[in-house]
């Protein structure tokens, strides 16, 4: 449970240092630096935390091209938190392959009930059950088979 817990930290954490690169613009370098100097990471999956946010920065446009067919408006029309939310669990479901699809759903859910406006997390578990049908269509297959 506590790695749970952690991860569940990291995640929210990300969020945050996602929403912060994507508006003040920081090299990615820095925003990590700054998020271990101001935050208690004892409790946090760290590992979690670097891999998501660098791979996030490194993977950007693959991760976006995956997010925006699924989109139903322009993706700069997008509030900076759902943006944040979609590129977190994106990279999840495209690189994260031992996290189930269902559980990086739900957790992109409860960040957007807890960070995003009212409705987003509607609005981004339409856009990943999109995504997961598409990059995991064997473990969505076999769980729609019970599996």
């Amino acid at each position: 449970m506590a790695n749970l817990r952690a991860r569940q930290k990291a995640r929210r954490m990300l969020v945050q240092a996602l929403y912060s690169w994507d508006l003040g613009g920081a090299d990615i370098g820095t925003v990590d630096a700054q998020y271990r100097a101001d935050n208690d990471m004892t409790k946090v999956d760290g590992d979690l935390f670097r891999t998501v946010l660098f791979g996030v920065a490194k993977n950007l446009n693959e991760i976006e091209n995956a997010f925006r067919p699924h989109l139903d408006r322009d993706q700069r029309q997008l509030d900076p938190i759902s943006r944040a939310v979609l590129r977190l669990s994106t990279y999840e479901l495209l690189h994260s392959i031992e996290v189930p699809y269902k559980v990086v759903i739900n957790e992109g859910v409860n960040l957007a009930k807890t960070f995003g406006p009212v409705d987003a997390f509607k609005f981004i578990n339409g856009v990943l059950d999109g995504i997961a049908a598409r990059s995991r269509a064997a473990e969505v297959a076999d769980r729609q088979r019970g599996g």
